[in-house]
């Protein structure tokens, strides 16, 4: 009995660590694609190391010598730094290629209508990559980012009510009174600090503040202190998570108790607490609660029968919630919010577009005037702008999914017949890419110019490749956030310095 068990466990793990990758492999390689070779258990994680070795080190060289002290902004230098190695293979093996990172086979695409196709594929056999979903289950649980198949669908079903364009019109009011007190903040410091009307001071710590406090009052609504201790403590597992690990590729090795993991397993308890705290203060009482997100979302969910038969999933259920919106919303309206207006800041012209446009449809008295939806949607040049920042900044870098089963697409590949995708394939695709061809952007593709998107095909065109689009579930909030942190009440930015401004490696879904 010992001897077949242990042979049945041998055989596993050869079909873990070599059968399966080379059967992937060879599906892949009989339809015509190729990419690097790989190695046994690593596969290509060492070239990768190396890659990012040499693009750090002539980056870092780069970085020390500038002509006036001062070096010059460009939109597509930062890309030779970011994911350099699926740029690399690209130049080599094309817009469609295959590489491993340890046992895991991952298919890179880069073509438009293969893209389409992937999303318009509704099967529930391809969804997020497991992978991914556990090495951020502390901070998303399985909640409706991570989520696949039933439990995606229910949490949607929930949730997305919530985030309709009727519902977000109510958190206009939230948004200017957050975004208000922090340009009076700004308006102080410029006063105080100004050498002749100008002055520069780092913004990047006052966004997030921003995020955070929207966050906090639109979710927790009179609870926004604590939601503003659980919001802190989800940021500092969000960097912890954020470390780079030496494990990265290999299997069964995310039990180890490292340094890292167990601050983050602590984290994770504390927040869990505060969490189901709050809930339960809400359910013993919720008359004297007034109708935040949190209250709505509570009550739809005690109207599931699915989610009220079990008081651990219904648990569960909040604090997913929680954390997702948390990190849907803060990194996407962050990174959004802070290229927007380092662009703005660096194109003068389009600052004053859409500053004339504001006032053409405010008035000359903006600061003691209210915003609503309706104003908020005549502001044409600022929302061009906002999308014009996500498309050279998106705030998520890579796009991935996972096929749980075989998946055949029409049409899929360059000659336009069937291809198929094996199971246990990881679909990748790199935004940046996607966002700056050519081919659909034109010429000036890596320059910034809201313009393009005066065409509402424009606009179509940005929604099949908007990495932001699936990953923040409340879009319409989203949008209405950027457009009011962005809404420049006080004088022009001229300088913004330090604005940390980096762009997100995390993925996302088609």
């Amino acid at each position: 009995m010992m001897i077949i068990v242990i042979c049945r466990v041998m055989i596993g793990v050869l079909d873990m660590i070599w059968w399966n990758p080379k059967r992937i492999q060879s599906v892949l390689s009989k339809q015509g694609i190729r990419g690097p070779k790989t190695s046994f258990l690593y596969g290509n994680v060492k070239q990768i190391q190396q890659m990012e070795m040499i693009i750090k080190s002539s980056a870092s060289s780069s970085s020390s010598s500038s002509s006036d002290g001062q070096p010059a902004v460009s939109h597509h230098q930062w890309l030779r730094s970011s994911f350099p190695y699926l740029q690399e293979w690209s130049r080599l093996y094309g817009r469609t290629y295959m590489f491993s990172t340890g046992t895991k086979q991952h298919l890179y695409v880069n073509q438009p209508e293969l893209i389409k196709e992937l999303k318009q594929h509704k099967s529930l056999d391809l969804g997020k990559p497991s992978y991914l979903s556990k090495a951020r289950r502390p901070i998303l649980g399985n909640g409706v980012i991570k989520a696949n198949g039933h439990h995606w669908a229910l949490q949607k079903k929930l949730i997305a009510p919530h985030f309709f364009p009727l519902q977000v019109k109510g958190m206009v009011g939230l948004m200017e009174e957050c975004t208000t007190t922090m340009i009076r903040t700004w308006e102080q410091r410029l006063a105080e600090e100004s050498q002749g009307g100008v002055a520069e001071f780092m913004v990047d710590q006052d966004l997030k503040d921003l995020s955070i406090d929207i966050i906090s009052r639109a979710f927790f609504g009179s609870s926004y202190y604590l939601g503003k201790t659980i919001c802190k403590k989800l940021r500092a597992m969000e960097e912890t998570l954020a470390k780079p690990s030496l494990l990265f590729g290999l299997p069964y090795l995310g039990f180890l108790p490292t340094q890292g993991r167990r601050k983050t397993w602590r984290l994770e308890k504390e927040v869990e607490a505060l969490i189901l705290n709050v809930v339960k203060g809400r359910q013993e009482d919720a008359g004297k609660y007034s109708k935040d997100l949190l209250q709505m979302i509570l009550e739809r969910a005690s109207t599931d029968i699915e989610l009220q038969q079990d008081k651990h999933k219904m648990e569960r259920f909040m604090v997913d919630t929680c954390t997702n919106i948390h990190f849907a919303g803060y990194e996407t309206i962050v990174s959004s919010a802070s290229w927007t207006l380092m662009l703005l800041a660096l194109h003068p012209e389009w600052q004053q577009r859409v500053r004339s446009e504001i006032i053409e449809t405010c008035g000359d008295h903006i600061p003691s005037m209210s915003l609503d939806w309706d104003k908020l949607s005549q502001f044409k040049n600022l929302g061009n702008a906002i999308l014009e920042s996500l498309r050279l900044y998106a705030p998520s870098a890579v796009i991935a999914r996972e096929a749980f089963a075989d998946i055949k697409l029409d049409g899929g590949d360059s000659n336009g017949n069937n291809f198929v995708v094996p199971k246990g394939v990881h679909i990748w695709s790199f935004v940046p890419l996607l966002h700056r061809d050519t081919e659909n952007w034109g010429p000036d593709a890596n320059e910034f110019n809201p313009e393009r998107f005066r065409d509402y095909q424009a606009k179509a065109v940005v929604g099949e490749h908007e990495a932001a689009r699936r990953h923040v579930a409340q879009s319409d909030e989203a949008v209405s956030e950027l457009r009011t942190s962005d809404d420049p009440q006080a004088e022009p930015l001229r300088s913004i310095g330090s604005m940390n401004s980096r762009v997100g490696t995390g993925e996302t879904g088609f």
